[in-house]
């Protein structure tokens, strides 16, 4: 048993226990499994705390054998955590808090939290400026020892460095982004809306909504520093509004999601001078383009085979299959997620099950994934958590 948060964790404990018990009661899970499918998870949920319907982030207990999440308990208080990010080792978890005065200043907060993955509890470590307003994304380097975060209202990028307790110390680096765009109610500054690392922690990307551009950055893991590339960006068509990045296993690919005009760009990419060469963009919708949509999270599939895309608007997850050669995509198809404005979604780590977060339906939708297809078909299991935007998978240890 972890030592953090023995009472908190002692009664989630309880209550888990109450309902695997009930659960494998009403023969809801197998009496046994092999061992290769005997996993359980830990699966948190950040969500928006405003209008009063969530208090901050959720977690759940998924069985990786049947898809079946526990119902979801409060696991930590914190405000408008809508993005989490888990440390390598999976002993922390830091989440932004989407606000824009924190400590009465122009500038958000990250907070971290010790996790233990016995019992699922977060403990509350602390919380630092994130180095600009309006933080919406943040990960967590290959070392642990830096939270990188993409501040969308204050248009910048940061670097918070993490000590040996996992707690975070004041920004050691920010990067305010500097221009506009051709839209001009959204694009008339910079709006930074993620950050990603490569596998090799050398190159940061942070797509930027306002500028239509994915900024690359040089990264120094040991002085928790960015300095601009030379490529210093890929461009995006005008208008794109480009949302969230994903790398392809191989790294050999990259791809970003383009909120604005609903399309996916996929990029090749050079490990070697972190340059990013853009080559097809696809329609992530069915149908022409409507006022309203607009799309949010896109995602590799483990086995790299296949990739995702969520649209809200039309409110379901587009499925494309990867070309294992070229990077190419060729569309499978659309799943509707069975509820309002699927924000994020998330998979657990075999690529078994696809958990889709339809917040303003307070829903979250698991599906199970054709191994073979890519396609999509709902268990049937809908879990109540409000106002969901976020989902991170932890492994639980015995």
């Amino acid at each position: 048993m972890c030592a953090l948060a023995h009472r908190s964790a002692g009664r989630m404990l309880m209550v888990f226990s109450s309902i695997l018990l009930s659960a494998a009661a009403a023969g809801m899970f197998p009496r046994k499994l092999p061992a290769e499918e005997a996993k359980h998870y830990w699966v948190y949920f950040g969500t928006y705390t405003r209008g009063g319907k969530s208090q901050g982030i959720y977690v759940s207990r998924l069985d990786g054998a049947t898809g079946r999440l526990s119902p979801p308990v409060l696991a930590a208080r914190v405000v408008n955590p809508s993005f989490l990010a888990i440390s390598p080792q999976g002993r922390f978890l830091y989440c932004v808090t989407e606000i824009g005065n924190y400590q009465q200043k122009r500038t958000g907060a990250v907070a971290a939290f010790a996790l233990c993955r016995q019992n699922g509890a977060l403990e509350p470590l602390n919380r630092q400026p994130s180095g600009g307003a309006g933080p919406c994304h943040l990960v967590v380097d290959a070392t642990g020892r830096n939270v990188l975060v993409a501040n969308y209202g204050g248009g910048s990028v940061a670097v918070l460095p993490v000590d040996e307790l996992g707690r975070l110390k004041e920004p050691s680096c920010v990067v305010q982004h500097q221009g506009s765009s051709v839209d001009p109610r959204r694009q008339k500054g910079p709006h930074a809306h993620s950050i990603n690392l490569d596998r090799n922690n050398r190159f940061a990307f942070a797509a930027d909504l306002g500028l239509d551009k994915v900024l690359i950055y040089r990264f120094d893991p040991k002085a928790g520093t960015l300095e601009p590339n030379d490529p210093p960006f890929a461009k995006m068509a005008p208008g794109s509004g480009p949302r969230h990045f994903a790398f392809h296993p191989s790294g050999r690919f990259a791809y970003v999601i383009n909120e604005m005009l609903c399309t996916v760009t996929a990029m090749r990419y050079d490990p070697a001078t972190g340059a990013l060469e853009p080559f097809q963009t696809v329609d992530t919708l069915p149908r022409p383009r409507q006022p309203g949509d607009s799309t949010a999270e896109v995602q590799v599939h483990p086995s790299g085979k296949f990739l995702y895309g969520s649209n809200r608007g039309h409110d379901s997850i587009v499925i494309f299959r990867i070309d294992p050669d070229s990077g190419r995509l060729s569309l499978v198809g659309h799943e509707p997620t069975q509820g309002k404005i699927p924000r994020n979604f998330g998979m657990d780590p075999t690529g078994r099950w696809l958990f889709a977060c339809n917040q303003n339906s307070d829903t979250v939708v698991v599906f199970r994934i054709d191994q073979q297809t890519g396609r999509l078909r709902a268990t049937g299991q809908v879990l109540q958590v409000p106002v969901p935007v976020c989902v991170k998978c932890v492994p639980v240890v015995p």
